[in-house]
């Protein structure tokens, strides 16, 4: 029996969402298939073996429960087959742990080091992008030098505003006036010195799901967003149960495949393992498809928008995860 080591937790402002995911993987683990444990990665990078009720990771408060410090980490990473990161954010999804694990030759499971960190960096995602031809909407980077009035002259309002190295909408600000758009980008600088401006635009959320299997892509028909909020930020996404996901009958075929074209492309040319979720707007109107950003290591609880894509191409939530380890032993 394989053995395998679950990952979650971390430095990152994404900590709770990581938990959840991971409680997710291990009610849903094919328990005749793999021997598993936990690992948890605390604020401070202590790492700890947890074996405890999951309501810890429910709550969030898992450092509350029955854990033990870990002293020789690589030892201990080298016991297992595979190492499943289930860490969303910073020091999890943006390489320095797949570079971690890449040094000692321990196999894990989805994206490798440099993909992880590109997919994480928005700003150098947005310039793959760029190289591959695929639209975005308007959109600035901006570091410590920056002028407000540059910045309303190049975009206009209404804009987003965004940590360049962030997930879960956490950070993310919509305004409409100089005075927001203050604020916003101190609340973005929060989480990264580095601040993306982008255009908002009123189009519909549209999202892709991929998977490799069988030495091929399965690449999902894509999952609509259906905010509670104007869009789809960290309370629509986990505190407003008013938010779902659905996977609308009414676009276009050609829109489909292109989405799925680009995806797929987007997938190959940042060398993206295992599994990845790609986001895109649809500007309905004037039929443009706009791509949004790539996530590495997307939500995965069993509600998540990954897993229900996917399902809905006739993989259950339990074999998505074999697949995936499957996937990081063959590798």
């Amino acid at each position: 029996m394989k053995k395998v080591l679950i990952i979650f937790g971390g430095n990152s402002s994404e900590h709770y969402v990581s938990c959840k995911s991971a409680k997710s993987i291990i009610e849903n683990i094919d328990k005749n298939l793999f021997e598993f444990e936990v690992a948890g990665i605390d604020f401070d990078n202590n790492w700890y073996k947890f074996d405890d009720n999951l309501a810890y990771l429910e709550n969030g408060n898992w450092l509350d429960s029955n854990i033990s410090l870990i002293d020789n980490i690589v030892n201990y990473l080298k016991k297992f087959d595979v190492v499943f990161p289930m860490m969303h954010g910073a020091y999890g999804e943006d390489g320095k742990l797949q570079g971690m694990l890449e040094l000692f030759d321990i196999k894990f499971v989805g994206c490798d080091t440099i993909s992880s960190s590109i997919g994480m960096d928005k700003e150098k995602s947005k310039i793959l992008f760029n190289s591959l031809g695929i639209k975005q909407v308007p959109y600035l980077v901006i570091n410590d030098n920056y002028k407000l009035e540059d910045i309303i002259n190049s975009i206009n309002f209404p804009m987003i505003v965004k940590p360049s190295n962030g997930g879960s909408s956490i950070g993310i600000s919509k305004v409409d006036n100089k005075r927001q758009l203050k604020k916003a980008i101190k609340e973005a600088n929060k989480y990264d010195s580095k601040v993306i401006i982008e255009k908002f635009i009123f189009c519909r959320e549209l999202e892709c799901a991929i998977l490799e299997y069988n030495n091929s892509l399965i690449c999902s028909n894509p999952g609509e967003i259906k905010s509670s909020n104007l869009f789809y930020d960290y309370e629509a996404k986990y505190v407003n149960s008013e938010s779902y996901t659905i996977i609308p009958d009414d676009l276009p075929i050609y829109i489909v495949d292109k989405i799925k074209e680009y995806a797929c492309k987007i997938f190959k040319s940042l060398g993206c393992k295992g599994y990845s979720r790609i986001d895109f707007f649809y500007d309905e109107t004037n039929e443009n498809i706009y791509i949004n950003e790539i996530n590495t290591i997307p939500g995965f609880t069993k509600i998540s928008m990954y897993p229900k894509l996917i399902e809905s191409e006739n993989i259950s939530y339990t074999d998505l995860i074999t697949i995936l380890i499957n996937n990081a032993m063959d590798s």
